[in-house]
């Protein structure tokens, strides 16, 4: 079973085409890191996924469940499966980190207090950021907003994750702190995701690096001997809405073409 899966994809908006005949197969546990400049239709992807926009012809699946024409009330049970981490958090500045991050559950009603407080609680121990469940996120710098987002994405435990960009603007530092995130996920948790970024050492380091639970119960991120991460980690380079490459970041770098080595240095 994939876990996301585009068939033959075309969408236009107006006169613009966006995708042409993109397909796309996601495995569990499989990160797709998808590259490539504005426009050239890696937004609309993440989009499609949630049903948020129809392809104008192609089929999209989400784990074997074609979702092409679902209504919303039909979409609804497919999106609680998938979490979406945005590009700047999209979190509200006039709640607490804790209240963000809790928002879904109250507006489902069917949790008790008690329990969203233990779920908050531990989502936020995830993501190294317990400590500020009382702050509002204005008071957060952008990389924390971005840890809380992940956090807030988590909620319901979603087999797939989202990311637009998740680590924009960003100083090394912190993006690298974003991405073992992902890692972590990815390779402990099993999560499948599409990875949209500009950022080329983001995506590197998501396909040289696994993580990896020591003897002592200790986690490590570990690039040696990253077998694991070719595997797990594939490249989708999409340029006016068709697919020039796809592959491991290796076979990437060899790659004869003129537009993907502009973009690769």
């Amino acid at each position: 079973m994939s876990a996301i899966r585009f068939e033959h994809v075309f969408k236009s908006f107006h006169e613009q085409v966006v995708l042409r005949d993109f397909s796309m197969e996601v495995q569990p546990a499989e990160t797709k890191v998808i590259l490539g400049g504005s426009g050239s239709g890696k937004t609309t992807i993440l989009k499609m996924v949630l049903g948020l926009v129809k392809p104008d012809s192609g089929r999209v699946f989400v784990e074997d469940q074609d979702i092409t024409d679902l209504d919303e009330a039909e979409l609804m049970p497919i999106r609680r499966k998938i979490g979406m981490v945005f590009q700047e958090g999209a979190l509200f500045d006039s709640l607490t980190v804790g209240e963000n991050v809790a928002y879904q559950m109250r507006e489902d009603r069917t949790y008790r207090e008690e329990q969203i407080e233990k779920v908050v609680r531990k989502l936020l121990g995830f993501v190294g950021l317990e400590d500020v469940i009382d702050k509002f996120t204005s008071e957060l710098s952008g990389g924390m907003r971005r840890r809380v987002g992940i956090a807030r994405a988590l909620v319901g435990n979603p087999r797939i994750l989202l990311y637009d960009s998740p680590t924009a603007g960003l100083d090394p530092i912190t993006g690298h702190t974003i991405c073992e995130l992902v890692i972590r996920l990815r390779d402990l948790e099993g999560v499948s995701s599409i990875f949209v970024t500009h950022n080329l050492e983001s995506a590197m380091t998501l396909a040289s690096e696994f993580a990896e639970v020591q003897p002592d119960g200790h986690l490590a991120f570990k690039s040696e001997g990253g077998n694991l991460c070719l595997i797990n980690t594939r490249f989708v380079m999409l340029k006016d809405g068709i697919v020039l490459f796809e592959g491991s970041d290796e076979a990437l770098k060899e790659v004869d073409d003129e537009y993907i080595q502009e973009f690769l240095t």
